[in-house]
C-alpha cells in the first residue's frame, strides 16, 4: 500500500501565531512612531492631492528602477514626474480604506526604524542606488513572509498602472493609443 500522508508543514500553527502577532506589533509599533514623528503627516505635497513630502524620495527612488528599459535615460526625468502626477491621481480615487493602507506601506517606507530592516537601505532614499533599490524590490518579491511580497505587488502594480496609463508610455509597447470617437 502507498503511504499517501503528507508530510508536516515547516511551522507549526503556534509558529504561524507567533510570527503574525509578532509581525503585527512590529507594523503596529511603526505606525504608532510614524504618527507620533509626524512621519505620517497627511498634508499633501505642493502640487499634489494625495502624495506627501515624505513619500517623495521613496518614490523618486522606486520609479526609475522600476521604468529601466522602458523609458530612455534622457527622458527619465519626465517620466518620474509624469508617473508622480498619475499616481497622485489614482490615489486620490481609492476608496478611504484601500488609501489607507497604500498611506502606512509608504509610511513603513519612509520611516527609518523600518526601512532599514525591512528593505536593507539603511540610509536615506535620496542616498539610495539604482541597484541598492532592485535589491530590495527582489528581497521583498522573494521574501517568506507573504506581507512582504504583497507590499511588492502594491508597489508594482501602483507605479506600473501609473506609468501605462500615460499616453507618453504607449509607444514603448506598441499600444496607438484608445481608438478615436
Amino acid at each position: 500500500m502507498t503511504d499517501t500522508s503528507l508530510s508536516a508543514p515547516g511551522l507549526s500553527r503556534r509558529g504561524v501565531l507567533k510570527i503574525g502577532l509578532l509581525g503585527g506589533a512590529f507594523l503596529a509599533t511603526a505606525g504608532v512612531t510614524a504618527t507620533l514623528s509626524g512621519c505620517s503627516a497627511s498634508v499633501p505635497a505642493n502640487g499634489y492631492k494625495v502624495l506627501r513630502d515624505s513619500d517623495m524620495p521613496f518614490l523618486r527612488a522606486l520609479i526609475p528602477v522600476m521604468l529601466a528599459g522602458a523609458v530612455p535615460a534622457e527622458r527619465m526625468a519626465d517620466a518620474v514626474k509624469g508617473t508622480l502626477e498619475s499616481l497622485d491621481f489614482s490615489l486620490n480615487r481609492l476608496s478611504p480604506e484601500m488609501l489607507k493602507l497604500t498611506v502606512q506601506l509608504f509610511d513603513v517606507l519612509a520611516l527609518p526604524i523600518t526601512r532599514g530592516p525591512l528593505t536593507g537601505i539603511w540610509g536615506s532614499w535620496d542616498n539610495a542606488s539604482a541597484a541598492d533599490v532592485k535589491h530590495f524590490l527582489e528581497r521583498w518579491q522573494n521574501s517568506s513572509i507573504s506581507l512582504l511580497k504583497m507590499g511588492h505587488s502594491s508597489l508594482l502594480q501602483l507605479v506600473l498602472m501609473a506609468w501605462y496609463g500615460r499616453p507618453e508610455s504607449w509607444g514603448h509597447c506598441g499600444y496607438p493609443g484608445p481608438p478615436k470617437v
